[in-house]
């Protein structure tokens, strides 16, 4: 008698929210941004299928479609509009598209130069540390004046330098030394003078 109480109880509630408006972009989607890597494929049709990074100008191009605007849209978004683009060329086009390299908007990138083994943009994680940072660039080089480095900071609109003891985390394994990073930071590592 209760299972089926529990069976009309759960009926009668419609628990399902409003469906969204057209456009509206769920935030729990992933917004394709400049500088990501992504694969377009076409359904039967691998000559047009490719793999693609989305360049500064947040633009993408592929086979049949040339500069289409990706940034600020989610993977289905600009499969449909790949869609419409080859709908004149390919009868009925199904286009996947998929976000394999993020590297997430400018804004949200930590940005490392100077004497690390590999400089580069990465996008930033939350609860990021200084020691991610430095792993994932692959290190610092022998060159590197590792407790001379900065992390340069924009708060309120005004650039701010951070001492950050790179050779203290790395080489001595000072935890201490270890300091959250936020999203924009550059971490400029420079050179040592013998």
């Amino acid at each position: 008698m209760s299972v089926s109480m529990l069976v009309v109880s759960g009926c009668a509630t419609n628990a399902n929210p409003p469906a969204p408006t057209e456009g509206a972009i769920p935030t729990n989607d992933y917004v394709i941004g400049a500088g990501d890597t992504i694969n377009v494929i076409v359904w039967r049709n691998p000559e047009v299928s490719m793999v693609v990074p989305v360049r500064p100008d947040g633009k993408i191009t592929t086979p049949l479609v040339e500069d289409i605007v990706a940034n600020g849209k989610t993977s289905t978004q600009l499969a449909r509009d790949i869609e419409k683009a080859l709908a004149k060329f390919i009868q009925q086009p199904v286009v996947t598209v998929i976000v394999t390299a993020f590297a997430g908007p400018y804004e949200e990138q930590i940005r490392v130069i100077g004497q690390a083994a590999k400089p580069q943009a990465l996008a930033y994680r939350q609860g990021m540390s200084l020691m991610d940072v430095v792993i994932a660039v692959g290190g610092i080089t022998e060159f590197a004046a590792g407790n001379k480095a900065n992390l340069i900071r924009t708060v309120d609109g005004k650039q701010q330098k951070l001492s950050v003891r790179l050779n203290d985390l790395i080489k001595d394994g000072d935890i201490s030394a270890n300091v959250p990073v936020r999203p924009g930071d550059v971490l400029v590592i420079p050179q040592s003078f013998f």
